[in-house]
């Protein structure tokens, strides 16, 4: 790690009245949740991406895509919090009302941390709901389905599905609009563990260094976004992150 770029994210740190933490796949993976990609493995492997993760996929073979979700859902739930979401969440705390929390994640990792109120762009994987809107007035819970793979509501036949965005799918509603104000506002923006390819959550990256912010980037690997920050900080945000936030 370069040492100097160490050294300029600290002291840009300690002096920013608000900071932008954006997090992407790296940082779940050092937990030992794989990225949706290297999920596709084993037996996944012969499937499309899109057949697993588009309303079109699940529509087509509804019990194949919720067994898929299944088994991220137990490898998610299995997952720790690494010393990375740890420290976000210690330096998040040590500034309240500071801090904003932006993740391209689908897993609690952050909020079982200790940052309950990070934005989520992508949904959660851990929570249900309904594939169509529901008919029914009071709405049915999804939570009181019928048991099936995947569940089904008795009254009405609906079937549950996961709670993440697929494929052609909007974000969910308010979450990139607040995303962006905290980029647009914030004077330091720690991007961790992304490659900032996938849009339009990358964008919150130029959104912050055309606003005047401060950016400095945590990965082990090259990024997309690389030529947009300040510090370049190569290494896993297990091992980065401590070093960086308990020092500033």
């Amino acid at each position: 790690m370069d040492d100097a770029a160490l050294a300029a994210a600290r002291q840009r740190l300690q002096g920013a009245g608000a900071v932008c933490v954006f997090t992407g796949a790296g940082m779940s993976a050092e937990s030992g949740i794989p990225t949706f990609r290297d999920a596709l493995t084993g037996l996944w492997s012969r499937f499309d991406p899109a057949a697993l993760a588009s309303e079109e996929g699940f529509r087509a073979d509804p019990q194949l895509v919720w067994d898929w979700y299944a088994e991220r859902r137990a490898g998610v739930r299995r997952a720790q919090p690494n010393a990375g979401h740890l420290a976000i969440a210690a330096f998040a705390r040590a500034r309240p009302g500071r801090v904003t929390v932006v993740t391209q994640n689908v897993d609690d990792l952050h909020q079982r941390a200790g940052c309950t109120d990070a934005i989520r762009l992508h949904g959660d994987i851990l929570q249900d709901r309904w594939l169509d809107a529901c008919a029914q007035r009071p709405a049915c819970d999804p939570a009181q389905a019928d048991a099936g793979r995947p569940p089904r509501c008795g009254r009405c036949g609906n079937r549950v599905r996961p709670g993440v965005v697929w494929f052609g799918e909007l974000l969910p509603p308010g979450a990139m609009e607040a995303a962006e104000a905290a980029a647009r506002q914030c004077e330091l923006m720690l991007v961790v563990g992304t490659s900032g390819a996938v849009w339009p959550a990358a964008g919150l990256v130029h959104t912050a260094r055309r606003a005047g912010a401060f950016v400095a980037i945590v990965n082990p690997h090259p990024s997309e976004i690389d030529d947009q920050a300040h510090a370049v900080l190569r290494g896993p945000a297990a091992r980065v992150l401590p070093e960086l936030l308990h020092h500033s």
